[in-house]
């Protein structure tokens, strides 16, 4: 055990979730594999700590101290589920440095780990201790022409949002303070050191997602040719041009091949409707299932049953792309600031973000390699599971964040 106690303020933390809540709270349980942890969370995370940790008991927890804070109610009053996070978050950030200062506390190092964006600033400098910052995220903006199938809202909104990031990143004078003051940034994926001039700075870029392992047994060959895509059903998720580029695949073998192909979407959200209409105008409900969310267990069945994943996403990150190639998926993906920076040729496909018939096109082209090649599939496959045990379990993250520390 290493004798620094390292500070880490989690805005979300829950053992029994995934995505952002379940970062935080592996994020933790890797700090402490080698240095002791206070961690800092929100009051509304206490219970399911609380419970996992009676239900789970572990020698580590001793080296871990939980402490809870949250704005008084009339300044959070107005905050409902999502809406209003962003706003919440940073008014958490600035109210948590005195926080810590009242409760007197001990650390060698602060970091700010979780719930982070390029262009929202962290306040954790204030406490003149080596601060570390990230993962932060950056989605990229999304090129118009994948928007155009869906209603203008979803354009305006993201150019809206994106007019917001620019003025921070230019105008913020906390967020370049923050930049200034941070020891080492973890970066999601090359987007946040170009947005954020990180030039002279000490920084990592590594994606901020990883997995438990779920996956048991070998890689073996896979008898069909199973496709499985997992998220929710908005624009940013790019489900139309998965649709469609299975649909392409599908017309262009024979029927009698066509038996045994089948592409299964796990999700559900504002878009479902219209997938539903894309693969009744194309008369592909044989081939094509929608599953809304499962069991996690069921899930991890489902990838251990497909052949490939296909996740032409517009995303920074993508948790799901840790999960698929843990189960040794080969992924189709675009080649974007999100996963297109962590699919490499031996483990998928990262086609080009073209003209939305020529993206449809590649992603086709894509899926016919590994259906008609199936030494590459399988290939691709045992590299997918190599790609994810270098670079996707929690405990690799865990030795990159010993490293870090250690030179502070």
């Amino acid at each position: 055990m290493s004798n620094k106690t390292i500070l880490a303020t989690c805005y979300a933390v829950n053992p029994y979730k995934g995505s952002e809540d379940g970062m935080g709270w592996n994020f933790i349980n890797q700090i402490v594999r080698f240095n002791k942890v206070i961690a800092i969370t929100r009051e509304n995370n206490q219970q399911a700590i609380e419970k996992f940790m009676a239900e789970n008991p572990n020698e580590k927890y001793k080296n871990i101290t939980f402490l809870y804070f949250d704005l008084p109610y009339w300044m959070r009053f107005w905050k409902k589920g999502s809406r209003g996070a962003m706003l919440y978050y940073y008014m958490w950030q600035l109210g948590i440095v005195g926080f810590i200062k009242k409760q007197n506390l001990h650390f060698d190092i602060a970091h700010n780990v979780n719930f982070h964006n390029d262009w929202t600033p962290s306040f954790l400098y204030k406490l003149e201790k080596p601060m570390v910052w990230g993962p932060i995220g950056h989605h990229p903006i999304i090129p118009k022409h994948y928007l155009k199938p869906y209603s203008i809202k979803y354009l305006i909104k993201d150019r809206i949002t994106w007019l917001v990031k620019k003025m921070f990143w230019n105008l913020s004078f906390s967020l370049k303070k923050t930049v200034k003051n941070a020891d080492h940034i973890l970066c999601m994926n090359t987007g946040v050191s170009s947005v954020l001039n990180l030039k002279n700075k000490s920084f990592s870029i590594q994606p901020s997602v990883a997995t438990e392992d779920f996956f048991e047994g070998e890689i073996t060959k896979k008898e069909g040719f199973k496709i499985i895509s997992v998220g929710r059903f908005v624009p940013l998720k790019g489900f139309d041009l998965t649709l469609n580029s299975f649909i392409k695949f599908i017309n262009s073998i024979s029927i009698s091949e066509r038996e045994n192909c089948h592409l299964t979407l796990v999700g559900t959200g504002p878009e479902k409707e219209s997938y539903k209409k894309i693969i009744a105008e194309n008369k592909a409900e044989k081939y094509v299932e929608i599953i809304e969310w499962i069991d996690r267990k069921e899930l991890m069945k489902l990838y251990k049953n497909a052949a490939v994943f296909l996740f032409p996403s517009h995303e920074g990150a993508g948790m799901v792309v840790a999960e698929a190639l843990s189960f040794g998926l080969p992924v189709i993906c675009l080649n974007n600031e999100g996963p297109g920076e962590f699919v490499t040729t031996n483990c998928g496909f990262a086609v080009p973000q073209l003209d939305y018939n020529n993206t449809i096109s590649e992603l086709n082209k894509a899926l016919q390699k590994l259906y008609f090649d199936r030494e590459l599939l399988y290939k691709m496959s045992l590299e997918a599971r190599k790609q994810f045990e270098e670079n996707f379990t929690w405990n690799s993250r865990g030795e990159h964040l010993k490293n870090i520390y250690k030179k502070l």
